[in-house]
């Protein structure tokens, strides 16, 4: 035999011209994710909404005006930023436009949003019967096990199956031939109501109303494989992915069956926008300085108490989407270091550390036990999750304002050794506060 061995030459015309940076959140959402894009997105060139639909909610305040964003980058208030919707994103055409109009009339950071956003036409259509059909699900969740999933009832479930079952329909339909689409909406619309005999559908009112939005879409749109390759290997440019939701709701890797619909983990960039993996660059992962969770779900570190109702009303903890009451929690590490094995973040954004000024102590999860004994990983299970033992971590509080610290130096000892144990404990270094 004879053996030959062959060396591959490096070529650095190989390496990428650009990478994106992404934001993503590393624990249940409401990290402030929006803050942080915001922030990044100053300097931006393209910022990218890479899956999720309108169940996601942003809260951006600039110049004293708060905007909430749902389908919209964050990115959008900058003036200079293109701004991108990608293929894994499923859009729900009068909650885009109403979204649009909402965030115009409360301050001129969205004026001339249409002139710099761009749609995938690979991306999937949220229907109206979509929604109706979400809540339906719930009812019958609620009804048949006396639980439900605690879904933001946006039809974002049912957009993702008719994604998988190959029926969905999407925006490259809607904007071309309107005489097909018409003839694929009907099918789809029927399958849904011979699913669900008391689904409410006017399917002539609806496509009536598409065939609108289809006018004023149709220059909003562009093919996204081209627009990010273009983006990627072209003149030098700094482009932001800003995920929605966050890691323990992902639909491979979350708290399942209480996860959302799409992969918010990082492999969701590459899928939902045709980005390689390695065009991928820095990923910062967005950390509450304590744990919040909406809806129904297992949540080890829960405090249902007055220090849990103080996190809630100091943090003001209210779903943006759902206006619903967020549960409140201590900081749990086990949690995030599974949402760094998953993601591999390479910075953490720690948000809201002003929250726990008030509090003497504060406790911070570090282990999980299932009957006195250690649980080693993350749990799959959630009925394992549900009935884990939490040891904490008790470390000092500070007892003083930190709202106007600009730098780390100014914040208090306590502070400080907080933001160090949790990089310790991570191995990650946290690249703001």
């Amino acid at each position: 035999f004879t053996f030959l061995k062959c060396y591959l030459q490096y070529d650095s015309k190989s390496e990428p011209r650009n990478k994106v940076t992404v934001v993503l959140g590393a624990q249940w959402g409401d990290e402030g994710k929006g803050k942080v894009v915001d922030l990044l997105a100053m300097d931006a060139d393209i910022v990218c909404r890479c899956q999720g639909g309108n169940n996601a909610g942003h809260t951006v305040v600039v110049d004293s005006v708060e905007y909430d964003f749902h389908l919209l980058p964050s990115g959008v208030l900058n003036q200079k930023a293109l701004s991108f919707i990608g293929n894994g994103v499923v859009i729900h055409l009068p909650g885009l436009f109403d979204e649009a109009q909402k965030n115009l009339q409360k301050g001129k950071g969205l004026q001339g949003w249409e002139e710099r956003l761009k749609i995938s036409d690979r991306a999937h259509i949220v229907f109206n019967f979509h929604q109706a059909v979400d809540g339906i699900q719930e009812q019958q969740r609620q009804l048949q096990a006396g639980k439900n999933l605690g879904t933001t009832k946006k039809g974002i479930g049912p957009a993702y199956s008719s994604k998988a079952a190959r029926n969905g329909l999407r925006v490259c339909d809607l904007v071309s031939n309107f005489s097909a689409f018409e003839e694929k909406f009907r099918v789809l619309a029927k399958h849904f109501l011979d699913m669900y005999p008391s689904l409410n559908v006017d399917i002539d009112s609806e496509l009536q109303q598409l065939k609108v939005y289809a006018e004023k879409l149709r220059p909003l749109v562009t093919d996204g494989v081209y627009f990010m390759h273009k983006a990627l290997n072209g003149p030098s440019k700094k482009i932001l992915v800003e995920g929605a939701n966050a890691a323990l709701l992902d639909i491979d890797f979350g708290t399942y069956p209480f996860v959302t619909s799409s992969n918010c983990t990082v492999g969701g960039v590459c899928t939902g926008l045709g980005v390689p993996p390695s065009y991928v660059g820095q990923v910062y992962g967005v950390v509450k300085a304590y744990t919040t969770r909406v809806g129904v779900g297992a949540f080890p570190t829960e405090l249902d108490n007055d220090i849990g109702s103080l996190l809630q009303s100091r943090g003001r903890e209210f779903g943006v989407t759902t206006g619903r009451r967020r549960r409140c929690g201590w900081l749990d590490l086990i949690l995030v270091r599974y949402a760094h094995m998953v993601n591999g973040f390479t910075a953490i954004a720690l948000t809201k550390l002003d929250i726990l000024d008030t509090l003497s102590e504060i406790k911070v999860g570090v282990a999980y036990f299932v009957d006195s004994e250690p649980l080693p990983n993350f749990p799959a299970n959630m009925d394992v999750l549900t009935h884990v033992t939490v040891k904490y971590e008790t470390l000092p509080g500070w007892c003083c304002s930190t709202e106007d610290v600009r730098c780390f130096e100014e914040l208090p000892p306590q502070a400080q050794k907080y933001i160090r144990f949790i990089e310790d404990f991570l191995q990650v270094p946290a690249s703001s506060i």
